[in-house]
């Protein structure tokens, strides 16, 4: 019995074809998926592992080794609260209280909506303008509760 293709299935065809069914391209293959779901779905990791004759073993190495991967859902905005040592000693325990306030998460959770994913980091690279927020690749430097809001409230909007 032949089963009927997702669409799922079907990018993941689409993706794999694209690189002519070459293992190298693997961490390149893995990027797109995860571009076009925001995560990495077990089905279609299966399906990369058969269709590039690489374990599924080796490609949950890569998928946990490298940050960027999920293999959990994550929300379609993606916000991140720098704690590293110069936005941890101007503030940044009280900006990531207001943004899992704002969101009802905690770091390293998925809103209920599949609104938000809340992460941290250790540095993001802009100390000068500590403590920062980074909401999908927009920087936001000291954002007060009220701005938190804001921003959230916008991206919602933009859904």
């Amino acid at each position: 019995m032949v089963q009927a293709l997702t669409e799922l299935d079907k990018k993941v065809d689409e993706i794999v074809s694209k690189y002519r069914g070459d293992k190298s391209a693997l961490i390149q293959v893995l990027i797109e998926i995860q571009r076009e779901n925001r995560w990495l779905p077990k089905e279609a990791l299966k399906q990369v592992s058969q269709r590039l004759g690489v374990t599924l073993t080796q490609i949950y190495h890569i998928a946990t080794f490298y940050k960027a991967f999920s293999l959990k859902p994550r929300g379609k905005h993606s916000a991140t609260v720098c704690l590293g040592t110069a936005c941890q000693v101007r503030g940044a325990p009280r900006l990531l209280d207001n943004i899992t306030q704002t969101l009802k998460i905690n770091p390293g959770e998925t809103s209920a909506d599949m609104q938000f994913s809340l992460d941290t980091a250790r540095c993001l690279g802009c100390c000068a303008i500590g403590p920062v927020m980074v909401v999908d690749g927009e920087y936001y430097s000291k954002p007060s509760r009220k701005e938190v809001e804001q921003i959230v409230s916008a991206k919602e909007i933009e859904s």
